[in-house]
């Protein structure tokens, strides 16, 4: 009878082992953390010595498909411009400073909205601009004001260029050449991919 007792006892341990390691499983792999919805605030940074440049994006062409000229040598150089199936357009590309000493990124980038400046120096001051369809796409924000775009850089030393990136909504599929805009900077039609 203790055997038969012992058994059982053994049995519903094991069970109740192989449930809580499937649990423990279900929640690690779920994330946790509940904070999931909120985007992280992404920031530029300074190319690294070994040559590779940090980029919010997987393998980013290196080939330039615009490039627009700003004030006091900064230069936007575009590589990529990409729909995806949830209805936005990723823009890609490297900012430069281009002159000989080092170069404030003007304020006027992140736009004049006091929601966005109040997360730093951004592009949130980018526009898409439609011209088919006669409609102008800005630059997303998540639900705390925050625009979704590289932040965070103040300064650019002679030389450095950073990897940015500029999230739109998507105009119709059927519009493919749709011309970027940035506060201090000449414009410049880009073409659409996906």
């Amino acid at each position: 009878m203790s055997s038969i007792r012992f058994t059982a006892q053994a049995r519903r341990g094991v069970a109740a082992l192989a449930l809580a390691a499937g649990l423990a499983a279900g929640v690690a792999g779920c994330g946790g953390g509940g904070d999931d919805d909120k985007k992280p605030e992404t920031t530029a940074s300074a190319p690294q010595k070994d040559g590779s440049a940090p980029s919010p994006q997987e393998g980013q062409s290196d080939e330039i498909q615009a490039e627009l000229k700003g004030a006091s040598g900064l230069v936007l150089q575009i590589t990529t411009a990409e729909r995806d199936s949830g209805g936005f357009v990723t823009v890609n590309g490297t900012l430069k400073n281009d002159a000989a000493k080092p170069v404030t990124v003007p304020a006027a980038l992140q736009g004049d909205e006091t929601e966005v400046m109040a997360h730093g120096r951004s592009l949130g001051g980018a526009t898409l601009v439609d011209s088919k369809e006669k409609k102008r796409y800005y630059v997303l924000r998540d639900t705390d004001g925050r625009p979704l775009t590289t932040t965070g850089f103040q300064m650019l030393k002679a030389g450095e260029a950073v990897a940015v990136f500029m999230q739109f909504p998507s105009p119709p599929e059927s519009t493919t050449d749709v011309t970027l805009q940035l506060p201090t900077f000449s414009s410049a039609t880009i073409k659409i991919s996906g």
